[in-house]
């Protein structure tokens, strides 16, 4: 998949699960839910552990079906080894070089963290075009994203971190290019205690929610 059928999934869409788990098997279980619910994307960070053989699993499973990326991506390393797993894109919480140049080697998508203008800029500067902003609840939600779209209409932006069904709506109304959903999506708790029902549901709910936001916002 190259960077622009990537970025074209991720925007068919418009939600990014963001899945973190105890084990491979609950991350396992978490992408079966979400998938079931809906949302045919799944970003395991790298919190998980084995992360990469869970990648692995997903796309031995689901094959093209579900485009599986790595998230919590830190270093050059960890971007390698993400992609050797078949990692579609990566994620960071941040702006780091060294990952965007090895994602742009192997001609996948990257996705930065940013949070400030200073940042965006960066990210501008180093030919990114979608960014997460994280943590963007922290930072006023909606309205940062409405604010920071003035200067940088042409960035792509996912926030992240507060994000969920009650101001979904909000979002895409104020720009967002995406969500990206964890814990209010894949409730660790439901999953530790395997009720998945609770997850799919929540997917679902979220798909129809995005699906009339967008729709209201002609994106």
């Amino acid at each position: 998949m190259t960077v622009d059928e990537a970025i074209q999934r991720i925007a068919e869409i418009g939600i990014v699960p963001v899945v973190r788990a105890a084990s491979v098997d609950l991350a396992l279980g978490a992408v079966e839910a979400v998938c079931a619910g809906g949302i045919p994307i799944v970003e395991i960070t790298m919190t998980v552990p084995n992360a990469t053989r869970a990648i692995r699993e997903i796309i031995h499973t689901y094959g093209n079906k579900v485009m599986a990326g790595a998230g919590t991506v830190l270093t050059a390393s960890q971007a390698a080894e993400c992609l050797d797993a078949g990692a579609e894109f990566l994620v960071s919480p941040g702006l780091s070089a060294p990952v965007l140049q090895i994602a742009r080697a192997r001609g996948k998508l990257a996705i930065p963290g940013v949070l400030t203008p200073t940042e965006l800029m960066a990210a501008a500067t180093e030919g990114v075009r979608v960014v997460k902003v994280f943590p963007c609840g922290n930072l006023g939600g909606p309205q940062y994203i409405r604010a920071l779209k003035a200067p940088f209409p042409e960035i792509a932006m996912i926030p992240t971190g507060g994000a969920n069904l009650t101001n979904a709506a909000e979002y895409f109304a104020a720009g967002a290019f995406a969500l990206g959903v964890g814990a209010d999506l894949v409730n660790v708790a439901a999953l530790r205690e395997g009720k998945t029902e609770e997850i799919i549901e929540m997917a679902k709910k979220l798909v129809d929610t995005v699906s009339r936001a967008r729709r209201a916002n002609q994106v």
